[in-house]
């Protein structure tokens, strides 16, 4: 019992002095306004905060969730291939794959992937 409160006294000691040498040598002394301000991608942390939203980060958003979903969709689909029937899965998959593949046409011919600076 005293050998494991003492291995526990010495590594408590050992840990403050890791955090205070830490502390003591770090560099960062000066403190900026701007690194302390919550970051959001596309926002200027010391302008307004009612300014005007752009659309593409809207637009590149709702199309992330969709192929995030849709990877959520495809893996079971893969796992199910030796369980279920073998037309019907191919089927069900190249209608999915088709109607992903119309998508990614429908948002190209929008002209919503180019990222206009």
């Amino acid at each position: 019992m005293i050998v494991l409160s003492l291995t526990f006294l010495i590594i408590l000691m050992i840990l403050t002095l890791l955090m205070m040498i830490s502390i003591i040598i770090s560099k960062k002394k000066i403190f900026d306004r701007e690194k302390f301000s919550p970051f959001e991608c596309g926002f200027d942390p010391k302008s307004l905060t009612r300014m005007p939203f752009s659309i593409h980060f809207f637009i590149i958003t709702i199309i992330f969730l969709i192929f995030d979903v849709e990877i959520s969709i495809i893996l079971p689909m893969i796992l199910s291939f030796k369980i279920n029937n073998k037309m019907f899965w191919y089927t069900s998959s190249i209608i999915f794959l088709l109607i992903l593949i119309m998508g990614i046409f429908y948002e190209w011919s929008l002209n919503l992937m180019n990222w206009k600076i």
